[in-house]
């Protein structure tokens, strides 16, 4: 699957309500990481909604870095996940999800189904330009 592929079946996952941003990211992830599908879509349950009702980081960008983890085996994922998040938010506008959302500001800078998108693109980012 290319990375436009990953990109759009993510969103389309989380657009017709069938997962949430973090399960959609990792799902299409799933074929390239040592860990079934199922124990991902799992470990991923829990953050719906910026985890904690939109108040903590954007679940899309937690799911980037689970598979990060995955890929890495561990080893160096903090900086991986550093990258992630600067690539995130550059694309996004920000990386908690209540600041995506606009809740305190009322502008919303970024659609979840885009989030998605951007978490994807940014991990194929990230990992483009390291030797891991």
């Amino acid at each position: 699957m290319t990375i436009q592929e990953r990109a759009e079946t993510a969103a389309y996952y989380k657009q017709k309500g069938m997962l949430n941003c973090c399960q959609a990211v990792v799902k299409v992830f799933s074929d390239s990481v040592e860990c079934d599908e199922e124990n991902l879509l799992k470990m991923a349950a829990g953050f719906a909604s910026g985890m904690g009702g939109m108040e903590a980081t954007c679940g899309s960008l937690v799911g980037a870095c689970m598979i990060a983890g995955l890929k890495t085996g561990g080893n160096g994922t903090a900086k991986i996940a550093r990258e992630l998040l600067s690539t995130f938010k550059e694309k996004s506008g920000a990386v908690a999800c209540k600041d995506l959302k606009g809740v305190e500001t009322g502008k919303v800078l970024c659609e979840c189904v885009d989030c998605v998108r951007n978490a994807v693109y940014s991990l194929d980012e990230v990992f483009e330009h390291t030797s891991i």
